[in-house]
């Protein structure tokens, strides 16, 4: 299993999508006239040292009617580098040597995201809210309501992170198999089902993770409505013990999420992930991704992704 996995590792997470603001600007601008109608003309002045025009240019006759050098040329300004901002937020932490982290943000309100870090992780628990949505994906193809055992498993599932109840629509869903063939549709790249039942140890990145969360949350997303107001519900009802990860860089108890930790036998270090969407102190919503491993106990795990957190919020919400 283990080469099956080092060879799937080796897909690399797509670069982050971002949606840069374009601004326009002028060195000086001029009133050149105004027509009886009330329209102001403006001529761009090439220098910020030219002389202004005189005010006797509005009783000017020539100065009523527009001349071919009356114009406002735009002048693009560079985008913001979220990426680099990110990783600047992410240099500031303190990262245990043993220990790695990526995280992904995705501001709702702008379009603007940003991702630090394309390494690939467990899952853990985290692949619970890509089971349950393959499972809506499926039953919306078949033109059908989840069944009654299907919320009881998906409740528990979510909510509780029961894995009895992963495991039971893991099966359902046709196991690696039918995850990764939703995935495609979702517009993962760098994810991997877990082989046969160890669903836990599916691969995935912090871009990835984005990904899936725009299908749940957003308006483009191959989930109806009602399937996404279903796994939302689901995610802002998370256990009192699971109140932690991305969580930290909510605005009060506005958020919704899904925490995934996983104690690895071979190493003794915990997986520590959280997904989820939150709305910051600027009042806006983001989607948050937050990815560990090698983390020396679950505590500091959590410390790391909450960290982590704020700082990917922060790039925007500061």
């Amino acid at each position: 299993m283990e080469s099956s996995r080092a060879a799937r590792r080796s897909r690399r997470a797509r670069p982050s999508r971002r949606r840069p603001f374009l601004y326009t600007a002028l060195a000086s601008v001029a009133v050149v006239g105004a027509t009886a109608g009330g329209t102001v003309y403006v001529k761009a002045q090439a220098h910020s040292g030219a002389a202004p025009v005189s005010s006797a240019a509005s009783s000017s006759p020539a100065a009523n009617t527009p001349s071919e050098e009356a114009s406002v040329e735009p002048v693009a300004v560079p985008a913001v580098d979220y990426d680099a901002l990110l990783a600047d937020a992410m240099d500031a932490l303190t990262v245990p040597d043993d220990a790695d982290v990526s995280v992904a943000v995705l501001d709702l309100d702008s379009g603007d995201s940003a991702t630090y870090g394309d390494t690939a992780f467990d899952t853990a628990s985290i692949v619970k809210v890509d089971i349950l949505a393959t499972l809506l994906l499926q039953a919306q193809d078949e033109d059908r309501s989840l069944t009654a055992a299907e919320k009881t498993y998906a409740t528990a599932m979510i909510e509780n992170s029961d894995n009895t109840s992963a495991s039971a629509l893991w099966r359902a869903i046709g196991k690696a198999e039918g995850l990764d063939a939703a995935n495609e549709r979702f517009g993962l790249t760098g994810t991997e089902g877990g082989d046969g039942m160890l669903w836990g140890l599916t691969q995935t990145t912090a871009a990835d993770q984005l990904t899936l969360l725009q299908q749940v949350f957003g308006d483009d997303s191959e989930l109806s409505e009602a399937s996404r107001e279903y796994l939302q519900g689901l995610m802002g009802q998370i256990a009192t013990d699971q109140h932690w990860g991305v969580s930290a860089a909510a605005d009060g108890s506005s958020w919704a999420l899904k925490n995934g930790w996983l104690p690895r036998s071979t190493t003794g270090l915990w997986d520590i992930n959280s997904i989820g969407q939150v709305t910051a102190s600027d009042g806006n919503d983001y989607l948050v991704v937050a990815l560990s491993h090698g983390n020396a106990t679950k505590e500091k795990g959590i410390s790391l992704v909450e960290s982590a957190a704020r700082a990917a919020v922060s790039v925007f919400a500061d």
